[in-house]
């Protein structure tokens, strides 16, 4: 049984998504993701000599700067921080560049729903404008749980809003994954059958957030194949998918 949405999308329907990169001068990368009206720029600057307190010296650092449309930083961008900044660790050389700090530089300019896994997105592609070096890129989706116990992805604002649970999900792209065939296993299981980070809001169900899980997996593909297209393309050139 579907559910109608306001905007007419399907459940397992994403909103139109777009990504531009290079889009700022003075930055070592930057890039801007949309999936709908939500819209968030990323810039990267680095790596830099030298590392944070408490980082370890002997790899590299990643910093990563939160600013909201408006106002001042909160708890919950605080959250998003942690977040963006313990996936990006996870995708990232460390060891290439060690005793250096890259800065990430997130700027919400719409939300409209799935503002983190939009962050995440637009993260991963600066990273790649920037030539950080990474063991493989990864895609963010946002998976919700209606009231009623049916799963929709990529919420608007509103939707988010009337749902009883969420869960953003970060997923590896290991198409684009620069390192050895072998090293792509996990445990005897291929890297993209895992997941790289999972934070969930409300009450879920194990089996609701493993349906949750599914879905997002499935979605991940359509979001995999938009970012290698549009990291093949000209940087210069926006590209843009419905």
């Amino acid at each position: 049984m579907e559910i109608d949405r306001e905007d007419g999308r399907t459940q397992n329907q994403l909103r139109p998504l777009a990504c531009s990169r290079n889009i700022l001068n003075r930055a070592h990368g930057s890039a801007s993701w949309s999936q709908g009206d939500t819209k968030v720029l990323a810039a990267v600057y680095g790596p830099k000599a030298g590392t944070k307190k408490n980082e370890n010296p002997e790899k590299a650092c990643i910093e990563v700067i939160w600013k909201p449309k408006t106002g001042q930083i909160g708890k919950l961008e605080r959250e998003y921080e942690m977040i963006l900044k313990r996936t990006l660790q996870s995708i990232c050389m460390l060891t290439i560049n060690p005793n250096t700090t890259t800065s990430v530089i997130i700027q919400a300019v719409n939300d409209d729903g799935a503002l983190l896994p939009c962050a995440i997105n637009a993260a991963c592609a600066a990273l790649v404008d920037a030539a950080i070096p990474v063991k493989h890129l990864a895609v963010a989706i946002c998976c919700c749980l209606t009231e009623s116990g049916y799963v929709i992805l990529d919420p608007t604002k509103l939707e988010e809003q009337t749902m009883k649970s969420f869960a953003n999900l970060v997923f590896p792209n290991s198409i684009l994954s620069v390192q050895p065939e072998e090293s792509l296993l996990v445990g005897g299981e291929r890297m993209e059958h895992g997941i790289i980070t999972s934070v969930t809001h409300g009450v879920m169900s194990v089996d609701d957030y493993f349906n949750c899980l599914e879905r997002g997996r499935a979605a991940s593909t359509k979001l995999s194949d938009f970012l290698r297209r549009s990291l093949q393309r000209h940087q210069t050139n926006p590209s843009k998918a419905g």
